[in-house]
Order: structure tokens, then sequence, then C-alpha cells
């Protein structure tokens, strides 16, 4: 017991002996105001403990979920984010703005190749958006448009044409 205590003791006074060390070698290249060294000190002190929390915060966040949470974080309105248990409603921006991509994001956390990247519901909304303004039909309309001329090609000539004669020279005149 009194090692535990010991070990967090002296691990509360590395930080107060980096800080220290820091706030120092800041202050001796920089124009600090006396009255600004206390809130030096203590973002200083803030910021290294809170790297400390980050890292083993980090390797909690790294563990592969289980099948069963898997299945929690997508719902037809949301994806819940395994980088910080928010819910979104498409992951892109939110990886990239934490670096990653999809597929290293999968890959990280061990999701299938199929984990999808947006909400059902957005997704099902944006389709519907896109087809009200009629993107995506320029195939539909241009298909019938196309295979009019092709049959019309076809009943144009119906007689077989002749080798090396002309037709006007084959055709009986019509005096």
């Amino acid at each position: 017991m009194d090692h535990s205590v010991e070990t967090i003791e002296r691990a509360a006074t590395d930080y107060v002996a980096l800080t220290a060390g820091l706030v120092s070698a800041y202050v001796s290249n920089n124009r600090v105001q006396p009255s600004e060294i206390g809130a030096l000190i203590d973002s200083m002190h803030t910021a290294l403990t809170g790297l400390a929390q980050g890292a083993a915060a980090e390797a909690l966040a790294t563990q592969k979920p289980t099948p069963a949470q898997i299945r929690k974080s997508i719902t037809a309105d949301t994806l819940i984010s395994f980088i910080d248990g928010k819910p979104y409603k498409t992951l892109k921006r939110h990886l990239t703005g934490n670096g990653t991509t999809i597929e290293e994001y999968r890959e990280r956390y061990g999701l299938p190749r199929d984990y999808p990247s947006v909400a059902a519901s957005y997704s099902e909304s944006r389709s519907a958006l896109a087809k009200s303004f009629g993107l995506g039909q320029q195939r539909r309309r241009a298909a019938p448009e196309a295979a009019e001329p092709a049959e019309t090609a076809e009943t144009v000539s119906e007689r077989p044409k002749r080798a090396g004669r002309s037709r006007k020279a084959t055709e009986p005149a019509d005096a």
C-alpha cells in the first residue's frame, strides 16, 4: 500500500519538476509579465497531466470492440464513433479530422469491410434529394432516344445490297 502511494507522489512530483523546468526555460527565452507566470505554470502542468491521461485514454481506445459493440454502434440515424463515442451521420469528416481514412479506421478497430461510413437514414435522404433534382436520370432518357434511330436504320434497307451494282441501275424505270 505504501509503495503505490509513493509511486503516485513521485509521479506528481515528476510533473511538478517537469513543469518547473519547462516554465523556467520558457521564461528565460521569452518576455512574460510577472502576473502571467502563475497562469503559465498552471496551463503547463495541466497540459503535461493531460498528455499522460490522453496516452492512457488512447491505449484504452485502441482496444478492439466486441461484435455486440459493433452492432450497437450502427443505428438507422447515426454511427457511433469508436474514437470519441459520439454519434455522427457520416464518419468521413470526423475521421479526416483525426487524420485517418475509413479503411484505416476499420483496420484499427477490427471492423468488417462492409462497415458503413454513412448512416442509413442519411443515405436514403440524400438519395431521395438527388432523385428529386433528376440526377442520375440522363442514361434512362438517352437510352430510348438512342434505340429509336437504330430501329429506323434497320427498316430503311429491307432488300439486301448487291455487290458491284448500284441500286438505280437495277431498278426498273417508271416511265
